[in-house]
C-alpha cells in the first residue's frame, strides 16, 4: 500500500467505519429520500414549522433511516434517546421513559430512535401508547417490514409511516465519488469494476461504502478489474426474508408479470425468488394456483403443465428440477388468460350460500325405495343419453330458484370452443322448453 493511501486511511478518525465518517451531517448532505428531505419534503417542513411529531421509517437496509433519525434530533435539539428492538425488553423501554419524564418536568422534551421496531412484540408495542399519547416521547421507529403486518394498528395511528426507497445507480454512484473525495485516495478498480461494485450493494448505501473500504485495505497497487474484484468482496444478499414483506412482494411480481403474459419478468421474478432462498416447492404451489385462477379453461393444458413440473422437481430437486419450474412459468406466461372459471367459481358459491337448503328438483332425486316413489322422487326424469340429441333440456336448479349464469367463457385460446358448446347447448333447451 502506498504512503499516500496508508495516510489516508489512518487518519485521526479512522478508528470509525467510513459509513459512519461519511455519515450526513444535514438534510442537504443526505443522497436519495428527495420526497422526505428535498425543498418540499415531508422533514424538511416539519425541521421549518418546528412542529415534530413520532414516525416510523420504512425502507430496506442501508437507506438511511437512521441517519435520519439522528438529522431530526439535531434539528429538533432534543434529548435524544437509542433503542435496539433486538436486544432491548420493557424494562428498558420504562427506564427510557421515566427519563423523558423527568426531563418533561424540566421543558426539555425526548426522541427515542428505536431501530427494528417491527422485532417488538404487541405487549411491547402497546407499552409506547401512552407516553405517546401525553407527549413524553416523540417516537422515531425504523424498520424494514411493511408496518401494516408488523406494528399494532394503535401504535400506527399515532405516527405517520414514511417510505424510504432504495438507492438508485446514480445515487449509489454520488455516494462512491463521495467517499474517494473522503479517503483521498483513488479507488483501485477500473470503470466496470466500480459499476460492479455498486451492483454488489444492491442499493445499500452502507453496504457500499463498506465495500469500498474493504477494497481500499486489501487491495493492491494495480487496478483491479471484474473479476479480481469478485474474488476480493462478496456481493451482499438480496434483501428477501421468506416470511415477511419482500416474500409477498416478489410473488405478487411474480404472479402478475404471469397474468399480464410478460413471460421475461416472469422469469426474473421467479429466478429472484430462488437466488433469495426461497423454497421451489412453494413456487410450484403457486403456479398450479395461478394455473386455475387466470388461464383456467383458456387452456386446460395450463394445470397439467403446472402439476407436471411439480411432480419434475420433486423427482429431480434443485438445481435440475428448476429448470422444470423454470418451464412451467414459460408456458403459464404464455398462455391464453381467462378468469371466467374463477369468477363463475365465486359466483356459484355465493348463489349457494343465499339460497340455502333448497332441495334438488325431485325429477332428478333417486328412489332407491318405494316411499320416494310414492313421493315423487326421480318422476319424469328424462335420461339424456335416450333422447335425440343425447340432450334432454330439463332444469336442474331447485324448483323455487330461478336459472342463474355462472360461467361465462372469454373469447380467448379454448374457452371459444366451450362458448361454442354452451351456445348448442342454449338453442337445443331453447327448442325444449
Amino acid at each position: 500500500m502506498s504512503a499516500s493511501r496508508q495516510k489516508a486511511l489512518f487518519s485521526d478518525d479512522t478508528h470509525l467505519p467510513l459509513a459512519e465518517r461519511l455519515r450526513p451531517q444535514s438534510f442537504e448532505d443526505v443522497v436519495g429520500q428527495e420526497a422526505l428531505v428535498g425543498a418540499d419534503g415531508v422533514l424538511t417542513r416539519m425541521v421549518k414549522s418546528g412542529h415534530y411529531r413520532s414516525v416510523i421509517f420504512w425502507g430496506p437496509p442501508g437507506c438511511g433511516k437512521t441517519t435520519l433519525a439522528r438529522l431530526l434530533s439535531q434539528s429538533s435539539g432534543y434529548a435524544m434517546e437509542t433503542l435496539s428492538a433486538v436486544s432491548s425488553g420493557v424494562a428498558d423501554l420504562k427506564k427510557v421513559f421515566e427519563r423523558a419524564a423527568e426531563r418533561l418536568e424540566t421543558g426539555e422534551r425526548t426522541l427515542l430512535f428505536v431501530d427494528e421496531i417491527h422485532r417488538f412484540n404487541r405487549a411491547q408495542q402497546d407499552a409506547f401508547l401512552p407516553v405517546m399519547e401525553n407527549g413524553t416521547i416523540i417516537l422515531i421507529g425504523a424498520t424494514t417490514e411493511n408496518p401494516s403486518f408488523e406494528l399494532n394498528s394503535a401504535l400506527l395511528s399515532r405516527a405517520q409511516v414514511l417510505i424510504l426507497q432504495r438507492l438508485n445507480d446514480a445515487q449509489m454512484q454520488k455516494m462512491l465519488q463521495q467517499a474517494v473525495q473522503h479517503v483521498g485516495a483513488p479507488l483501485p478498480l477500473n470503470d466496470e469494476a466500480k459499476q460492479a461494485l455498486i451492483h454488489m450493494a444492491d442499493g445499500d448505501g452502507r453496504y457500499l461504502l463498506n465495500l469500498i473500504e474493504m477494497v481500499q485495505h486489501a487491495a493492491p497497487e494495480t487496478t483491479l478489474d471484474v473479476a479480481a474484484l469478485s474474488a476480493l468482496v462478496q456481493q451482499r444478499a438480496p434483501v428477501y426474508d421468506k416470511h415477511q414483506d419482500s416474500h409477498y412482494n416478489l410473488i405478487s411480481a411474480l404472479h402478475k408479470s404471469l397474468r399480464g403474459s410478460d413471460v421475461d419478468a416472469a422469469l426474473y421474478w421467479f429466478h429472484r425468488m430462488l437466488a433469495g432462498g426461497e423454497a421451489p416447492l412453494y413456487i410450484a404451489r403457486r403456479l398450479v394456483r395461478f394455473a386455475v385462477e387466470d388461464i383456467g379453461m383458456a387452456d386446460p393444458q395450463a394445470l397439467v403443465q403446472a402439476n407436471v413440473a411439480r411432480e419434475a422437481y420433486e423427482f429431480l430437486g434443485s438445481p435440475e428440477g428448476d429448470l422444470a419450474l423454470a418451464q412451467s412459468v414459460i408456458y403459464l406466461a404464455t398462455a391464453p388468460k381467462s378468469n371466467a372459471q374463477y369468477v363463475a367459481h365465486k359466483a356459484a358459491a355465493k348463489s349457494a350460500k343465499v339460497h340455502g337448503s333448497l332441495m334438488p328438483p325431485s325429477h332428478i332425486l333417486n328412489a332407491p325405495t318405494a316411499l320416494m316413489k310414492e313421493a315423487g322422487y326421480g318422476a319424469g326424469y328424462a335420461y339424456d343419453h335416450d333422447t335425440a340429441d343425447g340432450f334432454s333440456g330439463q332444469n336442474y336448479f331447485p324448483d323455487s330458484m330461478p336459472r342463474e349464469h355462472f360461467y361465462k367463457p372469454v373469447e380467448r385460446g379454448f374457452e371459444r370452443d366451450i362458448q361454442k358448446r354452451l351456445d348448442y347447448w342454449q338453442k337445443l333447451r331453447s327448442k325444449k322448453a
